[in-house]
């Protein structure tokens, strides 16, 4: 029957105590180790207590969430009592038939060689063991004075360190408890940070092919965008973007903000971006899309409190006009050929996502003109700290003043945008807490022309460390 594994802790106890030290021995004779508490006390400067356990049996039910390290005679039985080595066992992996097929490894039956034994596979069964049911504790093996070998493969295996018996002492002991305890403390800080940086990549990865890849091939349009998360070491927040040309040569264009900025809000983003993508490309428009993404959101979302901000532009085959929704989001800002920039108007708009069972979301037609750019921007923009002591908010007019000094310089596409994003940074006085995307579409006709009809294709404005890249810069 096999020796139930013990509840381990979370941590080992020796990186919250570094005092009072709890050893375990086990060897079926414990008196032979002749090491006393008093004298171990002694060699340590400090309380040791010493368990002791006849078995492996008994070693389970003695291993508790104090015991800093265990000191193991691999000359045990791996079950019932007596002395010498342990046989080889299926638990201990080192039976000579194969696991769950019945037959021989390494038979013509298997298919394939046999995977390497140690030699002394069965000598360690004990030592398999203790490892199995207590990875957090370190642990000590204690062989013969004259099987450096067996001593050697041991610490292979996975003890920390290994001791004989005709050299033990109390001053020996104690610091190779300590050595141990240190070593294993260190193991398992190098196995968590290796974990880590494994889900910090896969999440950068899984994130990064959440962006978007904006869809404008033969619309003749420019497009330029910068994305920075709220949350720290993140690629996606709560905000959300889009760009798509459907088969009529209509542009379709969206930016979105779910209220928060973590990793849930932004799993939602991601799913009422796809989402608007599926509908636009199906055909949907205006409040009837608004609609069903509102009815998205009420499914998908984690609590009735939550809800989105969105905002959505279609731009006609000819570039010169445009339909406009707003559900609770700020108004898109409109910059013609030399005349300054302004606020697209907003009192038409409806109510956010998610507030208003049966709302509605009226379309406004827009006169974009000949050659225009238009700054599409969530509120992560707009809401930062200005003037002595971060008292106010930049808000849109700040933005639109803002902007417009940077035409003034000549600054246009991305220049303009990573001109905009640094300056409300260094008014904030530091990082931005929440989310913030902006895109710029723009149109030149003297640039169609050159291009034979056509713009120069797109690239995805995917995010790296907060700074987009592969974006096209629209004219100004």
């Amino acid at each position: 029957m096999p020796v139930p594994v013990p509840q381990q802790r979370s941590a080992p106890a020796a990186e919250t105590s570094h005092g009072d030290l709890t050893l375990l021995v086990i060897e079926d004779d414990p008196a032979g180790t002749t090491i006393t508490v008093p004298e171990l006390s002694a060699a340590a400067g400090t309380r040791v207590r010493i368990r002791t356990a006849r078995n492996l049996t008994e070693a389970a039910r003695l291993l508790t969430d104090d015991v800093d390290c265990i000191l193991l005679d691999l000359a045990l039985p791996l079950t019932g009592g007596g002395a010498g080595p342990a046989t080889p066992t299926a638990e201990a992996g080192t039976s000579g038939t194969g696991a769950g097929t019945g037959t021989g490894a390494g038979t013509a039956d298997s298919g394939s060689p046999p995977e390497p034994v140690s030699e002394r596979a069965g000598e360690l069964a004990a030592l398999t063991h203790v490892l199995g049911i207590a990875p957090l504790h370190a642990v000590l093996a204690l062989t013969a004075q004259d099987d450096t070998e067996l001593a050697a493969e041991a610490v292979r295996v996975g003890a920390q360190d290994y001791l004989f018996r005709g050299e033990l002492d109390a001053r020996v002991l104690s610091r190779a408890i300590r050595y141990a305890v240190e070593r294993k403390r260190a193991d398992i800080a190098q196995h968590q940070l290796t974990e880590s940086r494994l889900r910090a990549q896969e999440n950068a990865r899984l994130e990064r092919g959440l962006l978007p890849t904006p869809l404008l091939d033969g619309s003749g349009l420019s497009f330029a965008a910068r994305y920075r998360p709220g949350r720290s070491r993140a690629l996606l927040g709560g905000d959300f973007y889009d760009v798509v040309r459907t088969p009529d040569g209509t542009v379709h264009a969206m930016i979105g903000d779910v209220c928060g900025h973590g990793p849930d809000e932004a799993a939602l983003g991601v799913e009422l971006r796809i989402a608007w993508r599926a509908l636009t490309l199906a055909g949907l428009c205006g409040d009837e899309l608004l609609s069903t993404l509102q009815q998205v959101l009420e499914h998908e979302r984690q609590s009735e409190e939550i809800f989105a901000t969105l905002c959505t532009v279609d731009i006609a085959p000819d570039g010169r006009r445009a339909g406009l929704c707003l559900a609770g989001h700020p108004a898109p800002l409109l910059a013609r050929h030399g005349l300054p920039a302004r606020l697209l108007p907003y009192q038409d708009g409806g109510p956010a996502l998610g507030l208003l069972p049966r709302a509605r979301w009226p379309r406004r037609q827009v006169e974009l003109g000949g050659a225009w750019s238009l700054m599409m921007y969530t509120d992560g923009l707009i809401e930062g700290r200005v003037g002595t002591g971060g008292s106010e908010r930049l808000g849109q007019d700040g933005m639109v003043a803002m902007v417009n000094s940077r035409l003034e310089q000549g600054l246009a596409g991305e220049e303009l945008l990573e001109a905009a994003v640094a300056e409300v940074r260094e008014l904030n006085g530091g990082e931005l807490t929440d989310d913030v995307a902006v895109l710029l579409l723009g149109r030149d006709p003297e640039r169609i022309r050159r291009w034979g009809g056509s713009a120069p294709r797109s690239h995805p404005a995917s995010s790296v460390a907060g700074r987009p890249l592969g974006v096209q810069r629209p004219p100004l």
